[in-house]
């Protein structure tokens, strides 16, 4: 997923141009769909330790399996960042960074936002026990989520929305200027996301289901 994900950016002005954003919400959203469609039945399709944390906020995964989860994704993305230099004959994947007139803390704010929008969906379409046969199109509706915020703010911050995805390129190219906003970002909006859904939707006593003559 990230090796697709990032490729573009290897290109002339990569997601710096209307059409290269883009191409980067499609790949991102193509690549998180079939990533999450193939990895669902066996880990939960989590790829993004701010779902993972999202999740262990609200009590569906434990702190043992998380940190398991957060090891494997940034070594998937690390690892996959490699194999792009070396297919690409060196090029390097650039790391996540502000555009201009951008400050940290309005990239923390634009990825709290992203994220809570991605983790809700994610809640919504995949860990609700409520969710029925929606659930079959959680894969698609989370990629359509980080898509079109892709296109809201990939030319602010790069909506990463995704520690993992910022860690590989920042490895690989050994740049941390503001790392710090692609993890605390996406956490607390993944956290906020967590606890209004628990609260409001899946605790006991907060929901009704409709009588089927009603839908």
């Amino acid at each position: 997923m990230v090796y697709v994900s990032l490729a573009d950016k290897l290109t002339d002005n990569g997601s710096s141009t209307p059409a290269g954003l883009v191409a980067a919400s499609l790949a991102h959203a193509f690549a998180l769909f079939v990533a999450v469609s193939v990895g669902a039945n066996i880990s939960g399709g989590h790829v993004n330790p701010a779902v993972t944390f999202g999740a262990f906020v609200g009590g569906h995964i434990t702190l043992v399996r998380s940190v398991l989860y957060w090891i494997a994704q940034l070594l998937g993305s690390v690892v996959a960042c490699l194999l792009l230099k070396f297919s690409t004959g060196g090029l390097t994947t650039s790391a996540f960074s502000l555009s201009s007139g951008v400050g940290a803390w309005n990239a923390v704010v634009f990825e709290i936002v992203m994220t809570f929008g991605l983790v809700y969906t994610v809640y919504a379409t995949a860990v609700d026990p409520k969710k029925g046969n929606i659930g079959i199109i959680a894969p698609i509706a989370i990629g359509f989520i980080v898509g079109a915020n892709i296109l809201a703010g990939g030319a602010f911050d790069g909506a990463s929305m995704n520690p993992a995805v910022s860690f590989g390129p920042a490895v690989v190219s050994w740049t941390w200027d503001n790392h710090w906003v692609y993890w605390l970002g996406p956490f607390i909006g993944s956290a906020i996301a967590a606890l209004v859904y628990e609260v409001f939707f899946i605790a006991p006593n907060t929901h009704e289901q409709l009588p089927t003559t009603d839908f």
